[in-house]
């Protein structure tokens, strides 16, 4: 399957400005959100394992290294892409929180990742509840396994695949078998996992050749739907 990069250029408007933003140097980055609570530089190797992928099966231009970008900042509204996970607290301050609503709000995607893998965890309560706070209660749902970004670019019938991380005997030691989701305007804005893809990733992408299948073609999909 071959991934034509030309259509993800769209527009991504944000309130406050009057032209449409692009994607900088309209190549892929992958931005990690820093914020001033609990520890948000987990899974380093991660997203050069990711960015591996997408130039292996896509044709979609890339940033080789990822890009850090404070949730403070307005930097952030210049991407469509955002990843952001951690283990402890999550307890935005008034400019991250705001950034963080009004950049979904206007079409940005942020997949955040709990490394505990614990519904029950520090991060999941905490961020489950910053969640409430800028998008109400019921914002926040379970996504089907039909939903398109189980096959955005490679099938996944099943829903989201499992990590090895979640029976480790760490967390609540259970296999999450769904996704949430909180959608904006028909898309997904906010993209929630228990699994711990994170962790399942961060590992030299030169070390894939090993795997009897490569376990990063989820990650490919959720960029490829984030960037649609």
């Amino acid at each position: 399957m071959i991934f034509d990069s030309s259509f993800y250029f769209d527009n991504f408007r944000v309130a406050g400005y009057n032209k449409p933003k692009f994607m900088q140097g309209k190549t892929f980055t992958f931005v990690r959100l820093r914020y001033k609570s609990g520890d948000w530089d987990t899974d380093q190797r991660m997203p050069s394992n990711i960015l591996n992928s997408l130039i292996e099966y896509t044709t979609i231009p890339v940033t080789m290294q990822e890009k850090v970008i404070d949730l403070g900042s307005p930097e952030i509204f210049q991407y469509p892409f955002c990843y952001l996970s951690g283990h402890k607290l999550v307890q935005f301050d008034k400019q991250e929180a705001a950034n963080f609503k009004q950049y979904v709000q206007h079409g940005g995607f942020v997949f955040v990742d709990d490394c505990n893998h614990d519904i029950d965890g520090l991060f999941a309560r905490s961020f489950e509840t910053q969640m409430t706070a800028l998008f109400g209660p019921a914002a926040m749902k379970k996504i089907p396994n039909t939903h398109p970004i189980y096959r955005s670019f490679f099938q996944f019938e099943k829903g989201p695949p499992n990590t090895s991380f979640e029976l480790n005997g760490w967390g609540d030691d259970l296999v999450h078998e769904y996704l949430k989701a909180i959608t904006v305007n028909g898309r997904i804005g906010v993209l929630y996992s228990n699994k711990d893809y994170g962790c399942e990733w961060d590992y030299d992408f030169r070390n894939k050749r090993f795997l009897a299948e490569d376990n990063t073609k989820f990650g490919v999909n959720i960029v490829v739907y984030a960037l649609q």
